[in-house]
């Protein structure tokens, strides 16, 4: 990422201490930037979006990040953001309350928020689907509108879109999640290609859609893999297979 995206709005002598935006679910983005360009070549601004248990956005340029939703910690899309004032003032409430203490707040935070918080049920998001309760209904409808936020902030970031990848467990395997989501953003000139979406894809979109969509597995093991066999047998950086 750019340096000014590395960093919060916070005193120099605490980002010095290490709390810098990192940005988690690296290396399923790494994957990602590498298997893109067989489906588009020339797609130089994009947007992954990798939902899963942990959900999370990354705007890429010419295949490096540029920016994430990820942060310091491994905060989640939908969950509460702790870099943002607004957020940090409800955390603050909740511990001079003592409704929790630093311990009990980040197990709340981590175990207890996101998809399950809101909708009080389950934070797989297959549950929630087949459910008929409209606190599972509201959980993904809150889910969806996160990933909108980011998306057009990511736009805004990058000046445009080219190319926009759905990969992880449910952007792989949630049609209705892609479709809602590809709604949302018709305005930049996503179409989306009902019958692949329901297929899987790769390609989701209509070949005139302005914005390609694409479902693109992630394979964090092989990134994980190629890296290690890199730290411990320096030499040619080993092919993606």
């Amino acid at each position: 990422m750019p340096e000014i995206a590395q960093h919060y709005a916070l005193p120099r002598d605490v980002c010095e201490t290490g709390v810098h935006h990192w940005g988690y679910h690296g290396i399923s983005y790494d994957y990602i930037s590498r298997r893109l360009p067989e489906f588009a070549p020339s797609a130089r601004r994009a947007i992954v979006a990798h939902l899963g248990g942990g959900a999370s956005m990354c705007a890429m340029r010419d295949g490096r990040s540029v920016e994430t939703s990820m942060g310091f910690a491994g905060d989640r899309a939908c969950r509460w953001r702790l870099a943002r004032r607004r957020a940090a003032r409800r955390l603050f409430y909740l511990l001079r309350t003592k409704m929790f203490d630093a311990d009990s707040l980040e197990k709340m935070l981590y175990e207890r928020a996101g998809l399950l918080g809101k909708s009080g049920l389950s934070g797989d998001m297959r549950v929630l689907q087949e459910s008929k309760e409209l606190s599972a209904a509201a959980a993904i409808d809150y889910f969806v509108y996160a990933m909108t936020k980011y998306a057009g902030a990511y736009v805004a970031v990058l000046g445009g879109l080219d190319a926009f990848v759905f990969t992880a467990g449910i952007g792989e395997h949630s049609a209705p999640v892609r479709a809602t989501l590809c709604e949302k953003l018709t305005w930049l000139g996503v179409k989306l290609d009902a019958a692949a979406n329901i297929s899987g894809g790769p390609r989701i979109s209509t070949l005139d859609s302005a914005v390609s969509v694409w479902v693109i597995p992630t394979n964090e093991e092989l990134m994980i893999a190629q890296h290690t066999l890199a730290l411990v047998r320096p030499g040619p950086k080993s092919k993606l297979h």
